[in-house]
């Protein structure tokens, strides 16, 4: 790992404004094709990229490494370079998390833009060009939604628990061995926009039971642990970034500590 000296880069305040202001045009972007016509692809089974998806991953890069020609680029919309793992600072990108709701008309997508410093995501912007909610955050700064404080919170008993879940892992089945343990489950798409709602207070935990990528959770991860949270995956590790495999196994908890706590001793007594 790169370790040089990091005091010429910019404040994070500089850093945060630019991360912002990039989501922001790019949802405009977004919007623009948003109930709109647009071209769908399959890039795999059951994961389609839209148009809008491209247009919103041309913008940010070509307006993120412009301006910071020395990052790094890990983006779900690019073709990856291994030569980001040299790279002190890279941005990592999803120009459109929840494409699936994106195209079926379901406001539950964000743009997601986090710049991570030797492994560490220290910047974290979430944008929802539907809702107008921007979720940011900056290491060590807090986190905010549309520049009012966020944390999480959640309820004393397991019980009383909200959790927000995959919509796919719900219509699957996954959380019903759970149904009498958690007090309710919320599919809500996008795991980006979970983890910003989960920061700000409107759930307790967030958790999904299979594997996600960097770009998925970096920006989020940043806000939630801004918000007093944490994010670990189902072994009970805290995530580090810019890896040579961007895929986290298992799965994932998020959430305010004692409750993301008790939800992995859960989750792994019932294995």
């Amino acid at each position: 790992m790169n370790t040089r000296n990091t005091t010429n880069f910019p404040s994070m305040i500089s850093e945060l404004k630019l991360a912002k202001n990039a989501a922001i045009e790019a949802g405009k972007i977004i919007n623009n094709y948003y109930q709109a016509d647009y071209e769908i692809k399959e890039k795999g089974n059951h994961n389609p990229v839209t148009t809008a998806d491209h247009a919103a991953d041309s913008y940010l890069k070509n307006i993120l490494l412009e301006t910071r020609r020395e990052y790094g680029w890990l983006s779900e919309e690019t073709i990856d370079s291994h030569e980001r793992i040299n790279k002190e600072r890279i941005w990592i990108v999803d120009p459109l998390d929840g494409t699936k709701e994106f195209i079926e008309g379901i406001p539950n997508f964000v743009v997601s833009v986090a710049l991570v410093e030797n492994c560490e995501a220290i910047i974290g912007v979430l944008y929802n060009p539907v809702t107008k909610e921007i979720f940011t955050a900056a290491k060590g700064e807090g986190a905010f939604l549309n520049g009012k404080p966020i944390h999480c919170s959640t309820s004393k008993n397991v019980s009383d628990m909200v959790m927000l879940t995959s919509r796919s892992e719900t219509r699957r089945g996954l959380w019903e061995p759970y149904n009498q343990i958690f007090g309710e489950f919320r599919a809500v798409g996008s795991v980006a926009y979970k983890l910003g709602l989960t920061a700000a207070g409107e759930a307790d935990i967030f958790a999904s039971l299979r594997p996600k990528n960097e770009w998925d959770i970096c920006a989020g991860n940043c806000i939630i642990n801004e918000a007093g949270g944490k994010l670990i995956d189902l072994t009970g590790k805290r995530v580090s970034f810019n890896q040579e495999s961007t895929l986290i196994e298992p799965g994932l908890i998020a959430g305010e500590i004692g409750a993301v706590d008790k939800t992995l001793t859960i989750l792994t007594k019932k294995k």
